[in-house]
């Protein structure tokens, strides 16, 4: 929303809000009942490995639709995705330096991660 004083005229040259029709958020929110399911029937299928790697793709896909529609994100200024990308990329650098150092203890005989 733009500020101005009371009693003056809006500025003419500020940019309106942007406005998201319902139905996009029904369809979001449909989308998510839909990944629920899906979080939940993946749940019964042993998939070995892949449990995790899976459930990690439903989760940030859910995610994901919540952060770019229901916190507006698609509709925001680029300093935002800027910011976005920075979180990710420290947030990845976490897991890959905490996953990497599980993998040295176990497969190069560094002791016994935990301990």
């Amino acid at each position: 929303m733009s500020e101005h004083a009371p009693g003056s005229p809006p500025d003419p040259h500020a940019e309106p809000d942007h406005v998201v029709p319902v139905g996009t958020y029904v369809m979001v929110f449909l989308a998510l009942m839909v990944g629920t399911g899906v979080t939940v029937a993946a749940s019964y299928v042993d998939l070995g490995v892949w449990n995790t790697p899976v459930a990690m793709l439903i989760a940030v896909t859910k995610a994901s639709l919540v952060v770019f529609f229901f916190m507006h994100l698609k509709y925001s200024p680029r300093l935002y995705w800027i910011w976005l990308g920075a979180a990710i990329f420290f947030v990845a650098h976490l897991f890959l330096g905490t996953g990497l150092d599980y993998l040295g203890h176990i497969y190069m005989s560094l002791g016994n991660p935990g301990t």
